[in-house]
């Protein structure tokens, strides 16, 4: 059977159209893959581009910002009579929830202890509070269920117009066991007293220790 020229033509020119619409349809294909590998959006991965956090303005961590907290002396001189000082502890204490011991305390000779304050409670967060006012690497491991300080303030006039205030911490964690619970003293950090330190100082000054 005999075709037109121009239906032999129109068959030809068919086929050559589908040999090339599928090899240019396999580029593309290959192309569109190396494309997504390039440009990954999936989380954690930055595809080729590997310097995001490491150079230029990556993720800064805070490096060079911390600055390291200078320790007040302790005793810490001051301008002040003892009379005015002794008020100004008593006056932090409360501020700072504790309550003098008016038994323990001795106010004549300069010295206001307060009663035990409970800082943490709790077995799970406990131990990691305990920590910063306490070196418990000497106490060996405790399951430790509280913790509290308590605060001895001595003033001791040096002359008519200064003194020195010394801060001393008790510190004790509590451990609760078949025979009841138990109050251990441990070595303080001296974070306690640094905190209470501070704080009497700019009762006293007005100002932040370190600050004009």
């Amino acid at each position: 059977m005999k075709y037109p020229a121009y239906s032999v033509a129109l068959i030809v020119l068919i086929g050559v159209t589908s040999v090339v619409f599928g090899q240019g349809k396999g580029v593309d294909s290959q192309n569109q893959r190396i494309t997504d590998t390039g440009n990954s959006r999936a989380a954690g991965n930055n595809g080729t581009k590997q310097d995001t956090g490491t150079t230029g303005s990556g993720i800064n961590f805070g490096k060079d910002k911390t600055r390291s907290t200078t320790a007040l002396p302790n005793p810490y001189r001051v301008t002040g009579r003892r009379d005015v000082l002794l008020r100004a502890v008593a006056d932090v204490m409360r501020d700072r929830k504790l309550i003098v011991d008016d038994a323990a305390s001795k106010p004549s000779e300069g010295i206001i202890i307060s009663q035990p304050y409970t800082f943490i409670k709790g077995a799970v967060v406990t131990q990691s509070e305990l920590s910063r006012f306490a070196r418990l690497e000497t106490a060996g491991a405790r399951g430790w269920t509280r913790a509290r300080y308590t605060i001895t303030v001595e003033v001791q006039a040096i002359d008519g117009g200064s003194s020195n205030i010394s801060v001393n911490a008790k510190v004790e964690g509590r451990t609760d066991g078949p025979t009841g619970a138990e109050w251990t003293t441990l070595q303080s950090t001296g974070a306690a007293e640094q905190d209470f330190l501070s704080a009497l100082i700019e009762n006293v000054t007005g100002s932040a220790p370190g600050k004009p």
